[in-house]
């Protein structure tokens, strides 16, 4: 194809996206197999966005390390789309009310167009600046339609919202972890995920990577192998080789250099088990989400000062919860991470919303500091009479850091 034809199949493309947000009927344009110069970019998407002054073009580019939002009015952006079509990416998805039209360039130099109708909304919808939240993971993703999540359509399924929100929620703060450990910096990450289950967040962790460009080998860790041979085909059809599943269970798992280790709702000691593979294995980030506290709570010996509170069952559970899991962000701290507790999704979406989060610290570890927070450990357990903790028992195996020890380093 000349110059010239290639131009003006640009142009007929650039007119009926200019053409789609003057009469309403944009919902996004998406430009993707960037071939620019500029290193981090991998693709761009644009939506229509009601701001104060009127409606304009949301611009989001998606870096390999970072996304960046800017809005544009259509007079400003028609240069540059002209600019990125004509030399920088090889194809664009134009999704309008009701039909789509799919932009490819060939390595010749040839531009296919290929549009079909879609469902038509009797309104298309345009965002409202103050409601638009950023999604890490794009609902057109296609694990999200095999898993069942979102409909060919790209459209999130009712009954699966909370579970869209909770993908979203978590690979939210695994990204940010994984800036905080310096992880986006390496390749060949590996990260396993304990009670993988039906995979949702082990397909959204691999999907994110992926999308970063990030070189990972991701292991799902499933005790039931129904699950596990479910998953395996749902990846071969996804065409995701980085990620794979095994039967097993973390207790006897056994792994070695771990990047990542996750483990969601593993129920009571379990998340303790959990806990001592991430530190022996070496894991730069140790992300739990703790379910069933049952080992403290028949050990708990309150002062009697706090019987009138806790006579009441409720009460004393949130208080062994407690106790479980400050001693766990205590032992963690004291083998080397920087750990926090936090809520990790809202109650009304799930009753299982608290998260442990450790991020190796750099450099050795000071024994003075090791010895303060293994005694603040022991303290807790004097108080409450608590005779043992699973965690501490398993970590007997790793060395204390001793003064001369930390010196040296």
């Amino acid at each position: 194809m000349s110059q010239p034809e290639l131009s003006a199949s640009l142009a007929g493309f650039i007119r009926q996206f200019l053409d789609a947000f003057n009469q309403n009927q944009l919902l996004r344009l998406v430009l993707s197999r960037y071939e620019g110069n500029q290193s981090e970019l991998n693709r761009i998407q644009i939506r229509p966005i009601l701001l104060k002054t009127g409606t304009q073009l949301s611009v989001l580019f998606e870096n390999k390390t970072f996304d960046q939002t800017k809005n544009f009015s259509a007079e400003e952006l028609t240069p540059l789309l002209t600019q990125w079509l004509t030399a920088d990416f090889k194809a664009a998805l134009l999704e309008c009310n009701g039909s789509e039209t799919q932009l490819t360039v060939s390595k010749k130099g040839k531009v296919l167009l290929n549009t079909r109708k879609t469902a038509t909304a009797a309104v298309a919808p345009v965002q409202s600046h103050n409601r638009e939240k950023q999604r890490f993971i794009d609902s057109q993703a296609p694990f999200l339609r095999e898993l069942g999540i979102a409909g060919s359509d790209g459209q999130i399924a009712p009954t699966m919202q909370k579970k869209w929100k909770q993908i979203n929620k978590f690979i939210e703060i695994f990204a940010r972890a994984l800036k905080e450990a310096g992880l986006l910096e390496r390749s060949n990450l590996t990260i396993a995920d304990f009670g993988s289950g039906k995979a949702y967040l082990t397909f959204a962790v691999a999907h994110y990577l992926q999308q970063l460009a990030l070189p990972a080998t991701v292991i799902g860790v499933e005790l039931r192998q129904s699950l596990v041979d479910l998953c395996n085909t749902t990846a071969a059809r996804l065409n995701q080789p980085g990620i794979r599943f095994e039967q097993g269970d973390v207790q006897h798992y056994q792994s070695t250099g771990l990047d990542v280790m996750i483990a969601l709702h593993a129920c009571d000691t379990a998340t303790d088990h959990a806990i001592h593979m991430g530190i022996r294995a070496g894991a730069s980030v140790i992300m739990c989400s703790p379910c069933c506290h049952k080992e403290l709570r028949p050990q708990v010996q309150s002062p009697a000062v706090l019987s009138p509170l806790l006579q009441h069952g409720i009460h004393l559970g949130q208080e062994a919860e407690m106790l479980t899991d400050g001693i766990r962000a205590l032992l963690l701290d004291a083998y080397g991470y920087d750990t926090q507790v936090f809520e990790f999704i809202a109650l009304e979406h799930t009753s299982k919303n608290k998260m442990i989060l450790a991020v190796k610290r750099s450099g050795p570890m000071v024994a003075a500091r090791q010895q303060a927070l293994l005694a603040q450990v022991s303290a807790l357990k004097q108080f409450y009479g608590i005779r043992q903790h699973c965690l501490e028992a398993l970590l007997t195996e790793i060395p204390v850091v001793s003064a001369a020890e930390s010196a040296s380093a």
